[in-house]
């Protein structure tokens, strides 16, 4: 995921850009906005924050999902649910598992139903 533009590229395609990138000696930036590739993790998190900012979905996702890593569920949940409002569905699936597992909600069989059907819809 770019932190950018939070827009998703295959390896394929990052590939072919870097070639296209050396072979007309320009400076690598992204395939999809032109945005120059951040020089630092905390630059990537600050244009990822930006993101986050202007109610991305993709981007509230990441945060969200890097929340759950650092064990912040209450804070992945807020995030989560917000993307999944935004029509996110990978958030929806990731819900699931947090209603599933009972990690910064309660337990909720319901709930979890609900986001893996709307997952499984879009």
């Amino acid at each position: 995921m770019m932190a950018c533009c939070s827009k998703s590229i295959c390896d394929g395609c990052s590939y072919a850009n870097l070639i296209r990138e050396r072979e007309q000696k320009i400076e690598h930036k992204c395939s999809f906005c032109r945005h120059p590739r951040p020089k630092s993790e905390e630059e990537a998190d600050r244009n990822r924050m930006k993101r986050v900012e202007a109610n991305d979905p993709v981007a509230l996702r990441e945060v969200g999902k890097n929340r759950y890593k650092d064990g912040d569920y209450k804070s992945a949940f807020e995030y989560l649910s917000k993307a999944a409002k935004l029509g996110d569905i990978e958030a929806h699936n990731d819900l699931s598992t947090l209603y599933h597992k009972g990690e910064g909600v309660e337990n909720d069989e319901k709930k979890k139903m609900y986001h893996l059907e709307e997952a499984a819809i879009g």
